[in-house]
């Protein structure tokens, strides 16, 4: 008999990046990958365009929407859908899309990652290099870390407020957050957290810490290769580490049932 996590397996897969980004598969690559592992659904979600080295070119999203809806036409027993993983910066709207660019995708997801400007990327590098506890407020800590922590916090929150975000993506991650204050904005928004298996966060700690609000979950594999797409094992064992009830995570099922439906 499998252990506990073994008996769950992603449905969707609503974070994975191709070579639009630096992802190393094409479109096509990560929705075939999707039909090999069972997935129902796939997520093609490359990075938005203010990363500075890596970011999607605003020209190329037409040719991505058509490339999807031919892949549609040409496997229509998946879903495939076209994202963007958004920036989360500390001006305008607080992402590097325009509220006005969210009608050229079917959903938007959004995390805080270095190489954008205005992010306080510089100074979260430097922090995150430093060590620091898995789970902090505000009254928990003091002096250059405390400011970084409310200004990334702050950036963060008002991002899930200003925008109509599906996934905020690994919560926690490159620099000091209040994850209470995080999942409090994802609860009042909507917003689901993702449990990823590209990055550590959310951690064990943080689940647990996220786990006291009203917010869903997903597992993500924020696959840059094709052979990654729907692995999500990790992440699904992690949570269920944490105490996590599996119910809260929207896009996996128990095999059981998959086998039952079939």
């Amino acid at each position: 008999m499998g252990t506990t996590y073994e008996k769950y397996r992603a449905i969707y897969d609503y974070h994975t990046h191709t070579t639009y980004s630096h992802g190393k598969g094409s479109i096509e690559d990560n929705v075939k990958a999707a039909i090999s592992a069972g997935l129902r659904g796939i997520g093609i979600s490359d990075h938005g365009p203010g990363h500075l080295t890596y970011g999607i070119k605003r020209e190329a999203v037409p040719k991505m929407r058509a490339e999807i809806e031919e892949l549609r036409l040409k496997y229509p027993h998946i879903e495939i859908f076209m994202s963007v993983e958004a920036n989360i910066i500390s001006t305008g709207n607080f992402l590097d899309i325009s509220k006005k660019e969210f009608d050229d995708y079917d959903y938007v997801i959004a995390g805080y990652h270095y190489g954008v400007k205005n992010g306080y990327c510089i100074r979260n590098y430097i922090s995150e290099h430093l060590g620091k506890s898995s789970v902090m407020t505000a009254d928990e800590c003091s002096g250059r870390t405390k400011d970084l922590l409310v200004k990334n916090t702050e950036m963060t929150v008002k991002a899930l407020y200003e925008n109509k975000i599906k996934i905020l993506t690994h919560p926690g991650d490159k620099g000091p957050f209040d994850m209470q204050e995080l999942a409090r904005a994802c609860e009042n928004t909507g917003t689901l957290m993702e449990i990823s298996t590209w990055h550590k966060h959310l951690t064990l700690d943080e689940i647990k810490c996220a786990a006291k609000y009203d917010v869903g979950f997903v597992v993500s594999s924020d696959a840059h290769t094709p052979g990654r797409v729907g692995d999500v094992s990790e992440g699904i064992k992690r949570a269920l580490e944490a105490g996590l009830d599996p119910e809260r995570i929207v896009n996996i099922a128990y095999i059981d049932e998959i086998t039952e439906e079939k």
